[in-house]
């Protein structure tokens, strides 16, 4: 780990900063080398140093979300373990690196479209997972966007489902899915946790999770 370095630089922005470097991408004038910038907003209140959830609530995401509010339905199937609101606006080329969350999720595409790549848990000895304990944990190791099949041949064996999400989709991803993301043009997604379902956690395990 002493080589590691972070991927992404955390820092604040307002949204009209935001959309002024990601409209830049539309037009194919931002390179893969460039900056791309990956905008967040969480509804649940204060915020720490590292973007985490403090105490507090941001009433106006689930008043535009109702679906999302801590009540069971559709898409609560837990809503006393609701984990607040996250919104996500991705420029053209932004990427989220394969990895997995330990929690249900509901995922809605409010505008745009992002490709997913989606991997049962079962995979996980095929995805060269990053252990435990390392800043990256749960992330593979592998760059999906140009994965090197010399050094990880058995990425070649490991099976996926691929959809693309579009306006007014809404994705369910089960506890401890492998999901990897690409940003197909400007888009914007929100998404909702809620609870665990526990059948996922037993093929992790065989991993080192």
């Amino acid at each position: 780990m002493s080589s590691w370095q972070q991927p992404t630089t955390m820092m604040r922005m307002k949204y009209q900063d935001w959309l002024s470097h990601a409209n830049l991408t539309e037009g194919e004038t931002v390179g893969t080398h460039d900056p791309h910038y990956y905008f967040r907003l969480i509804g649940c209140g204060e915020t720490g140093p590292m973007g985490e959830c403090d105490k507090g609530s941001s009433e106006y995401l689930f008043d535009e979300l109702p679906f999302f509010q801590p009540k069971e339905n559709l898409y609560m199937v837990d809503p006393l373990e609701q984990k607040g609101i996250h919104c996500r606006f991705g420029m053209n080329g932004v990427i989220a690196e394969n990895h997995f969350d330990q929690s249900r999720n509901a995922i809605a595409v409010m505008g745009g479209e992002r490709r997913y790549i989606l991997a049962h848990p079962n995979q996980c000895s095929l995805l060269s997972l990053l252990p435990k304990g390392h800043p990256s944990a749960r992330h593979s190791a592998i760059d999906w966007s140009d994965p090197d099949l010399e050094t990880y041949p058995e990425f070649a064996q490991a099976e996926a489902n691929e959809i693309v999400l579009q306006a007014g989709d809404v994705l369910y991803l089960p506890t401890n899915w492998f999901h990897f993301i690409i940003s197909l043009n400007l888009n914007f997604q929100c998404n909702s946790r809620s609870g665990v379902t526990p059948d996922y956690f037993k093929a992790l395990r065989k991993c080192g999770f």
